[in-house]
């Protein structure tokens, strides 16, 4: 007995001591990719941005978000707050000499790159240059590159230039062969949110719209491009067509890069234009050691009383959310409010980059903003996407700003009740039975399809949540309801289109936004405070735990993982909907 309990206290002191000292290693590898103290550069430096990263709006502060405990590698996103600042301040930072562009593709949606490609033509009005490379560059990641003084491309490589392509994943099919049937009302001839659950193929309605602001973000981009390289959109449409870029050769001879070259050549050329002897090394400064660079006098927030409050919502609109990864009635509310009772908050900005999602989630967040309206300025910039629940939250703003390339609109309403009988009762052998007080009862009961009292009861309901909707658009836009609803019926518009029926006010990105609120709240020393408060790291660190399961299905589904998500939102995203149609990937 007396040996039991002696290897007992040691294998217990034994889980003590490695806990211990396991708690310890944590700790220092957060203290190692924290932020440390603000380093200034070397002189003769060279800003190094490879965009290959996913791009969010707003960086995360939990260095842990994106680490990848199953495998121990992490996939960090960068910030697209902290990219825009790092190259202001790179603009004024004497030690930075230019930017060194290294992508051979990006992970960011249209008007993201816009807002980038914006900043970069700022930088190079310091007489600063900017070199772009990429061993192989998507067609995302050449729209990037098109703003560098010159574009290079490795001998093996290609440029990925065809035009755009945007595909449709149908569910229907499949929803079958499992026994589910995915109940869809809707309101509106254009919102086609629920076809990829009733249909095999896209309707007449929404191949008119896909193909309708497609054309518009095409027509954007290759203007942009042809701006920068001195060439006409009908030349980058030929060479699109015949895909000519599928050689290096091709794409110099097309004109749309000035060289090939190996990786070391093109340090070779960074070297020539910073003037440093051959036989020292270019010193490229990287996106994240950049973030520790000491901001110029001009960006400091040091005595600036004025607030300008940035509040971030991003992803699908629910009604309660703890992180920035969808857009929670709870947080952003919260946010709202607290920026509307701060007194030195002088203007709002409100960052919109969402499908859409809970009607009634949406309302409770336009509630805060025609509430903080009537005490202060509130602008709107919108994202990559900003359409359906993410217009209806946007509408009362003073002013709504987007870029060309945003993804808005989508004024329609749906719901979907999933029939899972088939399911239960023929593939699983499961059955129900029920006993109610009334007729209604089991309205909504997922077991059972619905019948007709049934479904004209949730039609009614779409239909008064839709009025709502055009009508809260027409008094926030100041338009008659009548072009609303012409406008509305579920439509997906571009940015451009956008502007021209009047959903938007203005082009621009987060950096506009933030000035035109400045110049609205008639104040020119102000500092910028974001929103919601992240949480405390410990805390997103117990929350990053919880989702193993989720990082599981991703790293074994890859690029099928965003169709199980789609099924999951289908089953859990039950009654009255405003989203986008889809989720919009075009490559």
């Amino acid at each position: 007995m007396k040996q039991f309990f002696k290897f007992l206290l040691a294998s217990i002191l034994g889980v003590f001591l490695t806990f211990v000292i396991v708690f310890f290693i944590f700790m220092g590898i957060i203290a190692s990719l924290g932020k440390s103290d603000p380093q200034p550069v070397a002189e003769n430096s060279v800003l190094h941005l490879e965009l290959t990263s996913e791009i969010v709006d707003r960086s995360s502060d939990n260095p842990f978000e994106s680490f990848n405990f199953m495998s121990f590698t992490s996939d960090q996103t960068i910030g697209l707050n902290d990219l825009l600042e790092n190259i202001r301040k790179a603009k004024l930072d004497e030690n930075i000499e230019g930017i060194f562009l290294d992508m051979s593709f990006t992970m960011a949606g249209w008007a993201t790159m816009h807002e980038i490609r914006t900043e970069i033509l700022d930088f190079k009005e310091s007489g600063k240059f900017v070199v772009a490379y990429g061993d192989y560059m998507s067609q995302g990641a050449y729209y990037l590159a098109s703003v560098a003084d010159e574009v290079y491309l490795n001998p093996e490589g290609a440029l990925d230039f065809r035009g755009m392509n945007s595909e449709v994943v149908f569910l229907k099919n499949m929803l079958e062969k499992i026994g589910v049937e995915m109940q869809v009302i809707r309101y509106g001839k254009y919102k086609s949110a629920g076809e990829p659950f009733f249909r095999e193929d896209l309707s007449a309605e929404n191949r008119e719209q896909i193909q309708s602001y497609m054309s518009s973000l095409w027509n954007t981009v290759l203007k942009e491009i042809s701006e920068q390289r001195s060439m006409t959109v009908n030349e980058l449409n030929n060479i699109a067509d015949s895909f000519q870029t599928r050689t290096p050769e091709g794409a110099l001879e097309a004109g749309m890069i000035e060289g090939i070259a190996y990786r070391d050549e093109i340090m070779d050329n960074l070297k020539v234009r910073i003037e440093l002897d051959d036989d020292k090394e270019v010193n490229l400064v990287g996106y994240s050691k950049y973030n520790n660079a000491p901001l110029p006098d001009s960006l400091l927030p040091v005595g600036k009383r004025d607030k300008i409050a940035v509040i971030y919502g991003y992803g699908n609109i629910v009604m309660e959310s703890n992180n920035d990864l969808s857009m929670g009635a709870d947080r952003i509310a919260k946010a709202l409010r607290t920026a509307r009772k701060d007194t030195t908050v002088k203007a709002i900005v409100f960052r919109v980059n969402s499908p859409g999602g809970s009607a009634l989630a949406s309302e409770i967040m336009l509630r805060e903003v025609m509430l903080a309206r009537e005490e202060k300025p509130v602008i709107v910039s919108m994202g990559d996407v900003a359409a359906s629940g993410g217009y209806y939250v946007a509408c009362y703003a003073d002013k709504i700003i987007a870029n060309p390339n945003t993804i808005t609109g989508s004024i329609g309403v749906f719901g979907i009740v999933p029939n899972m009988k088939e399911l239960f009762n023929d593939k699983l052998g499961i059955t129900f039975d029920n006993v109610k007080t009334n007729d209604l009862a089991d309205l909504g009961s997922v077991s059972r399809p619905l019948n007709r009292m049934e479904e004209q009861i949730i039609q009614e309901q779409i239909n008064r949540v839709y009025e709502t909707f055009i009508n809260h658009v027409a008094e926030g836009r100041g338009l008659p309801v009548s072009a609303v609803d012409s406008i509305a019926q579920g439509r997906v518009w571009s940015g451009v289109d956008a502007k021209r029926i009047g959903l938007i006010d203005d082009f621009g990105g987060l950096n506009y936004s933030i000035k035109q609120a400045a110049e609205l709240a008639e104040t020119e020393n102000y500092r910028i405070i974001e929103y919601p408060e992240q949480k405390p790291l410990f805390e997103q660190l117990m929350e990053d735990f919880g989702s193993v399961e989720a990082r599981f299905m991703k790293a074994r589904l890859g690029n099928a993982y965003p169709v199980y998500q789609r099924i999951q939102q289908a089953t859990e995203n039950t009654g009255i909907l405003m989203r986008m149609p889809y989720d919009v990937k075009i490559d």
